[in-house]
């Protein structure tokens, strides 16, 4: 089970609810047309399931494992092109396959769609199935034995196979392709279509019972081969990764599908209202509305300082007021209301989750709800006046005992509790926090500011003590506000702050500067390591499938705190790491555990050895055990420790890391309870008196600005003739040059009059002549604004000049009347009406379709196909809310060194050798940070190029001057074996130990 950073989610949210989520399944035809009078119908009938395995699964699942090679400037592909790069090939299949659906079916492409996209599918319900229910029902299904070799296989899929079927350990889908494969009963491609295998999904999401689901589940291997059976249990599962993202898939159905769903979360109306691609959507279209969920907007993780973030939110000396607000621990819902005389108490409510999961089933759609955990208590929460509104706000557990918020974990819990038992005085209970207002009376506020929102919050919204509250927030105007506050909130075990630009609008599915985190890294630091006796493993996947990928470590039960009678040989479970092991420390501790592994029975746990938390719950099962006393030491090292409520301690590690085996210890001298409580608050209390906050350090981008070249000697400007080509590019265009060039070069106004003139163009010296006229301009003065504010006139920078006739030269005679079209680039202020035209010459990473790009526009397009600009999507700030929220990637190259600041000593050798170059590529690609100077506090480790005793020496010296902890000194085989085995190996075993050099 997955479990918060706080605690373990109740295991009521396993079961999902399967009726409250999907709500109407097995909608009718007729049911469907009045609700949608306008809804699109398919002349033919659904593609063939096959056809979308084979027109589009397979191939985009094939681009992911087809080496890639440089991404070229002019990778502009067209259907017979022989080399896309991955991302045009990606674009090409799906546009592809969505063509033929137009022109074969028809408009409706909602049936496939949500077969591409299940997990965006909020119309179904979900099937209340997991890998091991799926798994008991195709052991059933084939009719074998759950102890053959491959009913054991399909029930136990993360181990090895009892024989050699170990190549899709890990991996449930491929799995249970090894399986049917050699029992399928069609070899060919299945006869069923598309529609079909919906309406069987719909059936199987409303069936909760086992003898309900294997005829559907039979159905299926009747008429379907292997490999789409593969492909329908991924889809069931919702885990497709075919390797093409919802924003690229719903961008090519119609250029404002992403907007709708971002405001509907519904991949229904998305096929349903946008089947033209020619016709887009009005403002207004694009706005939140009542009763539609919509993807709210996200707080930006900040990379730096507070002076950094302060000038990240846009805050200037004439208005430098910011917002500060607590972070809430609990789970991101949106509160809409509306007049309904068909409801008790003529108001109807309807509650959503950040994941567009409907809750109004728990929370209550009218004031009247009998059944709801929260609405019969707000019924004054709203001003007589508010005919309707929309809310955005977190829901949490509050404990009227010790009057506390209480961890997330325990939200669904205390919702359910209060439905039973509404009116209990002592007990949790949830408690909505609103912090903004989004639609009020009719109107979408969104585009206002921040600070006016709050205003019609605090308007129309009333608090209802512990029941719903406006969230408060601190104003300040100087970075030195922050600390205090944090030190407030972490004195009260609060999660952290955001940071807010009272200026700011509401930006949907967006996270973006104008609302930042703040998490301190106050918590607790042990030094150098803990010894910790493992008591479990689980078995991997990916690269580790078939074996023990991570192990469960616990904390020895010692003389104060066996229980009398108890057996003393007992370890309660603390962390569970899986970074830093190389594969010979895998084999290692295999090798001294043999044969002293047990299946981990949840029925017959093994409590007088290991206890978990959670009682009969068992939060953080392993799949197998190991007494004690059989079992080995290990040495870890961890960021911080932290409060848990899904280890027995009660406490947990931040990001632990394997250090080394110690086989000079047995789980006696392991760390204990008792030794854990006292190095606990011995660090508690230095913490309070020497350490000082700081904020969460992660990688960002580092801008480089290109120095101009400087000749000593003269400062007198040399007027040279124009000397470049001359074209007839320009024949027959009036120019009229309104400033200087300042990009890529500069350039002054005369020169590039020069350039037209010499190339065919007409020079105006004002942009009133009849007719067509490029105006060129780069800075705003009167005449540029003047005709900005007219805003039906193009200005174009001056590079476009230079850049359409580098493209002249390039595309030799024969083009030499080719005119380069305008790219979004190219222009300094677009008008309305050329917009779109202007911006269809580029791709969406801005690579222009019509002409060679430059090396550096060439690394800026690499960079965004990363990291878009415009992008909702932060590879960093993803692993990092995966991680806090206890639920790893793994380790993948790309986030191995992303705790890691490293410093590479000498910083700037006469010439470095490839090896050198090479770790260096590696540690930056791994997310890696290179500090710039010797004093930077952050450093982690320094990297020594050479292990010259020169070379340590100097080093010694830099080392010597700094003040605080002391990083350790690794050489480049710390880099390259880290990146040989996948993972970040301990520094101590490549520790360089600079003082040897002074004895030399």
């Amino acid at each position: 089970m997955s479990s918060s950073p706080n605690g373990p989610r109740d295991d009521a949210m396993e079961e999902d609810a399967k009726s409250q989520d999907g709500q109407a399944a097995l909608n009718s035809e007729e049911d469907l047309d009045e609700q949608y009078p306008d809804r699109p119908h398919n002349h033919s009938q659904t593609l063939f399931f096959h056809d979308l395995l084979l027109s589009l699964f397979n191939p985009l699942d094939g681009l992911k494992k087809r080496p890639t090679g440089p991404v070229t400037a002019r990778a502009k592909l067209g259907p017979g092109s022989s080399n896309p790069s991955p991302h045009e090939a990606r674009r090409i299949i799906i546009g592809r396959f969505i063509s033929r659906w137009r022109s074969d079916v028809g408009d409706d492409f909602y049936p496939a769609l949500r077969l591409i996209l299940p997990e965006k599918d909020r119309d179904r319900a979900m099937y209340g199935l997991k890998e091991k229910a799926i798994g008991k029902l195709l052991v059933k299904l084939l009719k074998i034995s759950p102890d053959s070799e491959d009913g054991y296989n399909l029930l136990n899929w993360k181990l090895p196979g009892q024989s050699t079927a170990t190549r899709m350990a890990g991996d449930f889908a491929g799995r249970c392709y090894e399986v049917m494969s050699k029992r399928e009963m069609r070899t060919e491609v299945g006869d069923m279509r598309i529609s079909e295998v919906n309406e069987l999904l719909d059936k199987l999401s409303a069936a909760s019972k086992e003898e309900n689901q294997l005829p559907i589940f039979e159905q299926f291997y009747n008429r379907m081969n292997a490999d789409e059976l593969m492909w329908l249990i991924r889809i069931i599962l919702r885990q497709m990764k075919v390797g093409a993202s919802e924003k690229t898939i719903l961008s090519i159905w119609h250029p404002d599908a992403e907007a709708l769903f971002n405001v509907s979360s519904s991949l229904r109306r998305v096929c349903w209202e946008l089947t033209d691609p020619t016709k887009l959507l009005e403002g207004e279209e694009t706005g939140v509305a009542l009763m539609q969920c919509f993807q709210p907007q996200l707080a930006q993780f900040q990379l730096h300082s507070f002076q950094k973030m302060i000038d990240k939110l846009g805050v200037t000396p004439d208005d430098p007021e910011f917002w500060i607000e607590e972070k809430l621990d609990g789970e991101r819902m949106q509160l809409h209301m509306v007049e309904d005389d068909n409801i008790p108490g003529g108001r109807r409510l309807a509650f959503w989750s950040r994941k567009a999961k409907d809750y109004t089933y728990l929370y209550g759609n009218g004031f009247d709800d009998d059944n709801a955990a929260l609405t019969r208590h707000i019924r004054d929460a709203f001003d007589p006046r508010v005919r309707n509104i929309i809310l955005d706000g977190e829901m949490i557990t509050w404990d009227p005992d010790t009057d506390k918020m209480v961890a997330f974990g325990t939200l669904k819990t205390a919702a359910l509790s209060e439905q039973k038992n509404p009116f209990q005085k002592s007990g949790i209970r949830p408690l909505y926090r609103v912090f903004d207002c989004l639609y009020l009376n009719d109107q979408n506020v969104t585009r206002f500011m921040l600070k006016d929102r709050r205003k019609a919050l605090e308007g129309g919204v009333k608090n209802v003590h512990r029941r719903l509250e406006i969230h408060g927030y601190e104003v300040a105007d100087s970075v030195e506000a922050i600390d205090p506050a944090l030190r407030k909130i972490v004195a009260e075990a609060s999660e952290g702050l955001v940071l807010k630009n009272p200026r700011s609008m509401y930006r949907l599915n967006s996270r973006n500067d104008d609302w930042m985190k703040v998490k301190p890294e106050y918590m607790l630091d042990f030094g150098e390591s803990l010894d910790s006796v493992v008591i479990g493993g689980y078995y991997g996947s990916g690269h580790r499938g078939g074996g023990i990928g991570s192990f469960l470590c616990g904390l020895r039960v010692d003389d104060n705190h066996v229980a009398a009678g108890a057996n003393p040989m007992k370890c309660f479970s603390f962390f569970k790491v899986g970074g830093g092991f190389r594969v010979e420390d895998f084999a290692a501790i295999k090798h001294m555990t043999e044969g002293k592994w047990h299946d981990w029975d949840r029925h017959h746990p093994p409590t007088e050895f290991i206890e978990l938390a959670g009682g009969d719950r068992q939060f953080e099962r392993p799949d197998v055990w190991i007494k004690p006393s059989d079992s080995v030491v290990v040495e870890v090292k961890a960021a911080s420790v932290g409060a848990s409520d899904s280890f027995r301690t009660n406490y947990t590690l931040r990001f632990p890391r394997f250090k080394k085996l110690r086989t000079d210890k047995n789980w006696e001298s392991a760390l204990s309870l008792s030794g854990f409580a006292a190095l606990k608050a011995k660090i508690e209390q230095e913490s309070s008196v020497q350490r000082a906050f700081e904020v969460d350090r992660r990688r960002a981008p580092t801008k480089r600005v290109k120095k101009e070249v400087v000749i000593a000697g003269t400062d007198k400007r040399v007027e040279t003739p124009y000397a470049g080509p001359q074209t007839a590019v320009f024949e027959g265009l009036n120019f009229c040059v309104m400033t200087e060039m300042l990009h890529p070069q500069k350039k002054r106004k005369a020169e590039i009059e020069q350039i037209i003139k010499a190339n065919g163009g007409s020079i105006f010296q004002s942009p009133t002549v009849k007719g067509d006229m490029i105006c060129l301009g780069e800075k705003r003065l009167v005449p540029v604004a003047s005709l900005i504010r007219k805003g039906d006139t193009n200005v174009v920078k001056p590079a476009w000049v230079l850049d359409a006739l580098k493209q002249t030269e390039i595309d030799g005679p024969e083009r030499k009347k080719f005119l380069l079209p305008f790219e979004p680039n190219h222009m300094f202020h677009m008008a309305d009406d050329a917009r779109q035209d202007i911006t269809s010459h580029v791709d969406e990473y801005g690579d222009s379709y019509a002409r060679d790009v430059t090396p550096d526009e060439l690394k800026q397009i690499c960079d965004n196909m990363i990291l878009p600009k415009n992008s909702q999507f932060s590879a960093t700030t993803f692993l990092a809310e995966l991680e806090e929220h206890g639920h790893g990637l793994g380790e993948m190259p790309g986030s191995m060194f992303a705790r890691c600041v490293a410093r590479f000593f000498p910083s700037d050798p006469p010439q470095e050798d490839i090896d050198s170059q090479m770790a260096k590529t590696h540690f930056l690609f791994g997310g890696g940070v290179v500090a710039e100077s010797n004093t930077d506090k952050h450093i982690t480790q320094y990297v020594a190029l050479s292990e010259d005793q020169e070379v340590l020496k100097s080093l010694r010296e830099v080392l010597a001057s700094r003040v605080g902890r002391v990083p350790r000194i690794v050489g480049l085989k710390w880099l390259q074996d880290s990146w040989s085995e996948s993972t970040l190996l301990d520094e101590d075993r490549y520790s360089i130990n600079p003082k040897a050099a002074a004895k030399h």
